[in-house]
């Protein structure tokens, strides 16, 4: 069913011209025919008697039919000139954001159950699932990609303005999934070569790690000032606690998980790139810090909506054209006959 909702007129004034034909026809002196006759035929009076009974009687009982067309012609013109549109339904257009890329560490150390969600223990992954969950749907307005790494960096999702899919492919990554080792300069170089491909954008790196680089080809320093380099910021997250009580043989003891966390390196990254280094020790600083970087990058709240014109003007202006044409054809026809 057609929704007359969207089809809008741009100047519904036009319409007070539909009676000028008519205050032209009234008003307008009328033509004098040429005195004088030049050929005497018989009968003349009762000729043009008759004839003038018949047109009345064909005028009395309706209008003659190329003058019912000329009306219609006219008030097709008379839409045409009313710029008659049809307004589409709304389409979000793509907000002009940043392009924000998140590496997440996998390796084996992820599974250390030092944080807790909800009153119970759980590990590093699930912790910065549940926090980046919330981070990534505020988003909006920004391209936002996935970057996973452990021995090696991999990109789950490229940059884009599907929140949603990138949260949901993040929410199935598993500890291990990329290996149990630590490429921390193979993630950020590969977050360079695909944010440096987006010109015109400001571009974002959110690496998150609980260790030091300990595989992978490139240097975590020079991927770094490569990223400088490139207009890229780097904020980076040390995530896991000073301490937690291990259960062994001889009871509990207590130990520090974090003590392979290179905080200095990757305060050195950050600082390099124009970012800055958090350190998360439970689930709670965890959220401060995403809080925190959503205020230093804040995204674009306001929506853009466009909605598509169509033009109908030329669909009456056509059809009266037309009508135009085949009543100049008729009257030319009958003079001819005439």
């Amino acid at each position: 069913m057609i929704d007359l909702s969207m089809l809008h007129i741009i100047w519904p004034w036009v319409f007070v011209l539909l009676p000028l034909p008519w205050f032209v026809y009234s008003l307008w002196p009328a033509v004098k025919r040429a005195g004088g006759v030049s050929l005497y035929i018989p009968f003349a009076d009762d000729y043009r008697l008759h004839n003038d009974k018949k047109t009345a009687h064909h005028s009395s009982n309706k209008l003659p039919w190329p003058m019912a067309w000329a009306i219609v012609a006219w008030c097709l013109l008379l839409l045409a000139t009313a710029r008659p549109e049809w307004v589409g339904d709304p389409i979000n257009l793509p907000l002009k954001g940043r392009d924000l890329m998140l590496a997440v560490d996998l390796s084996g150390s992820m599974q250390i159950q030092d944080f807790t969600l909800h009153g119970r223990a759980v590990d590093r992954l699930t912790a910065t699932k549940a926090v980046a969950d919330v981070f990534i749907r505020e988003r909006e307005g920004d391209r936002i990609g996935l970057i996973l790494f452990g021995s090696k960096a991999y990109i789950q999702s490229p940059l884009t303005f599907d929140r949603q899919t990138v949260n949901t492919l993040l929410q199935e990554s598993a500890i291990g999934l990329a290996g149990k080792e630590t490429a921390i300069g193979d993630a950020i170089g590969l977050a360079v070569k695909r944010l440096r491909e987006q010109p015109g954008t400001q571009k974002v790196l959110i690496l998150l790690t609980d260790g030091v680089n300990t595989a992978g080809e490139l240097k975590p320093r020079d991927t770094a000032a490569l990223a400088a380099d490139s207009g890229i910021r780097i904020y980076t997250i040390g995530i896991g606690a000073d301490s937690m009580l291990v259960s062994s043989f001889f009871g509990n003891r207590q130990v520090n998980p974090s003590a392979d966390l290179d905080e200095k390196t990757l305060t050195a990254i950050a600082k390099v790139t124009g970012g800055q280094y958090f350190r998360a020790r439970d689930s709670h600083a965890l959220q401060q810090i995403y809080a925190q970087i959503d205020q230093l990058e804040p995204s674009e709240r306001d929506q853009r909506v466009f909605r598509p014109v169509h033009a109908l003007y030329v669909w009456p202006l056509a059809l009266a054209m037309l009508i135009a044409v085949v009543l100049l054809f008729i009257k030319a026809d009958v003079i001819d006959h005439g």
